[in-house]
Formats: structure tokens, sequence, C-alpha cells
């Protein structure tokens, strides 16, 4: 059985069949088969799939992202199975394969982000609501009002050590379009950084540094950043307004993203 990854721009991946046993490994992915009204269909998520609230208490959790329980997996008998490249481990993945097909999609920015949604709208038959979904997602980006002037821009998702978003990144396209310009948009994926001198350093491949940084985002997720923390640094960042945000917003690349234009614009005056 295959593994497919589904890259931007690629033709769109369909099924033989309508799948009527799903199982979710991406949290984004499993709210929007919610969205899409697949309740019977999805009978297996992760234990990061926290939204719905319903579905995260009533499904069959099957481990992590990172860590999925195989055994679990294969007990639920599906037959499709939803992955991500970057949430996913790649191994694992290809064990999974002997148990049933596994598309994989692979979510950069919100052009790849619709794609996904209609891929997965079309392999389940629910093509007229993911395209709903979609459209509306479009359209209520359009509607956000950057930041002007810009501000140069940092966005943590882990401490100890602190790591950051890169340029390759959905995060970086949520925040280009809010007009947060990523201080490390030439660097991959989430480099390891320090603050030094009221600077970013990149500790690992480039040893670069990035200073005058006006504005630096805490996730709320993958590491809880709290007040404590902006007290912690803003002694490190004296000339830096430093703000939490919602990590969901920046990273979860659904349906969530129908909230998100209207949680943008706020941050963006806050911001301002």
């Amino acid at each position: 059985m295959p593994i497919v990854v589904q890259k931007k721009g690629d033709e769109p991946f369909s099924l033989p069949y309508k799948p009527k046993r799903i199982v979710s490994l991406v949290p984004s992915q499993t709210e929007l088969l919610f969205d899409l009204g697949l309740h019977d269909e999805v009978v297996g998520i992760t234990k990061f799939c926290i939204h719905p609230t319903a579905w995260f208490r009533s499904k069959e959790r099957v481990g992590g992202t990172k860590n999925v329980n195989i055994d679990k997996v294969k007990a639920l008998q599906p037959d499709l199975i939803l992955a991500n490249k970057e949430e996913n481990v790649k191994e694992q993945l290809e064990v999974l394969q002997q148990i049933a097909p596994v598309w994989v999609s692979d979510v950069n920015d919100l052009d790849s982000a619709m794609q996904m949604i209609k891929v997965i709208g079309d392999m389940t038959e629910k093509c007229k609501e993911a395209i709903a979904i979609a459209n509306k997602i479009i359209i209520d980006f359009e509607t956000i009002l950057p930041l002007f002037p810009s501000k140069n821009t940092g966005y943590l998702i882990w401490r100890n050590p602190y790591m950051a978003a890169g340029g390759d990144t959905f995060i970086n396209e949520l925040m280009m379009r809010c007009g947060f310009i990523n201080a490390l948009k030439d660097v991959h994926r989430y480099p390891t950084i320090e603050i030094q001198n009221g600077s970013l350093v990149v500790t690992k491949e480039h040893k670069e540094i990035f200073n005058n940084i006006q504005l630096l985002l805490l996730s709320s997720e993958p590491y809880p950043f709290k007040q404590h923390h902006i007290d912690e640094l803003q002694q490190l960042l004296p000339n830096t307004k430093i703000l939490l945000v919602d990590g969901e917003m920046f990273s979860w690349y659904g349906s969530r993203l129908l909230h998100a234009p209207t949680y943008l614009q706020h941050l963006i005056n806050e911001a301002l």
C-alpha cells in the first residue's frame, strides 16, 4: 500500500473508494475532518488532536504525532491514514503503509494549505464542503490589513533551548501576511537560537546574528510561553516589544484558519 506525499502543485490524489475508517495523525487535519462532517468515518486520532473536544474525549487515541502506537492503529482497521511531512516520522509512516494507504500533506504556505483542504475533501467525497471552507479562508485573509510600517520580528516556538520559526514554515507565511517581517526568513525550518547583546543568534548551522528585533512573538505551542517568560526576555531585549500569541492561529493549517484572520488583525492592532 502506498505512501502519497501531496506537494504543492501536484495533481490531486484520489482514492478508488470512499474511506469509511480514517485515522488522523495531524491535529489540524483532524479538526478539518470534523468540520467536513466525517463524524462516523474518523476512528482514530492522536493525543494532540484536542479540537474538537467531543472527539478528543470519545475517539480512540493512537499515541502522539511522533510516537504513533502502531498496534492501536492496526486494531482500528483503517482504510486511510492521514499524516503530515513535518509532524510525523517517516519511519513510522513506512510501517503504517503496511496497514492502509498513507496520505501525507506537505504544507508551508496558504496555497498548499488550501490544496490540502480540497484534496481531503475530494478523497472523502466532501468536495462541496471543502471548497466552501477554502474559499471562505481565502476571502477572509484578503481583508487583513498588515502592519505598516512592518516590523522586524522573531517568533519563538521553544525554550531551553530557544527555537524560532524560519522562512520555509507555515508560521512564516502568516507572519508575512501580518506585516511581521521574519528576521530569520533566510534560515531553514526551526533553528536553535541564543539571545546575546539584544540580538538573536542562530547557534548551529549559520552562526548568524539578527539584530534590531522590533517585535518578538512567543507562541502558546508547542512550548507554552507565559507572562513570566516575557518578563525574563524583556531584560535581554529591552528595546523589543514582546507579545504572547496563540500558536494554533499561526500553525494549524486546516479549518482553524477560518478563525485566524480576525485573531491576526487584533494582534496587528496590538503590535502597533
